[in-house]
């Protein structure tokens, strides 16, 4: 378990997390672990979102139609020479034969762009 610091709820109030609907996925060449993900949040045009999940999805193409949970405001960061503008939410942890991993995600009737409060 991290033991992070105590933060206060204005912090924690920075931090937006919206609803993502998966577009596309496709792995990112020459890269075991990253995944590139072009996900609609009800903006002018769908964001690219570079995650380091592809060891959880065999195939790429399951995560298409998926609604999940996302850091929608964080700066963009560039990873392997393509911009990330945001971070997809999952749970992992256990050891051995008890480990797990899944994304936050949302029912399908629930809108992209909708913000999690």
């Amino acid at each position: 378990m991290d033991n992070k610091p105590t933060i206060t709820i204005d912090d924690f109030k920075k931090l937006e997390i919206k609803i993502g609907h998966i577009l596309s996925a496709e792995k990112v060449p020459d890269a075991d672990k990253l995944l590139k993900l072009s996900v609609d949040f009800g903006e002018e045009k769908p964001r690219q979102i570079i995650s380091g999940i592809s060891a959880y999805f065999s195939d790429p193409q399951n995560l298409v139609g998926k609604k999940c949970a996302f850091a929608a405001n964080l700066e963009p960061r560039v990873i392997r020479g393509l911009e990330s503008q945001g971070m997809i939410l999952a749970v992992s942890g256990g050891e051995g034969d008890s480990q797990f991993f899944s994304l936050l995600e949302t029912g399908s009737d629930v809108v992209a762009g909708s913000t999690v409060k």
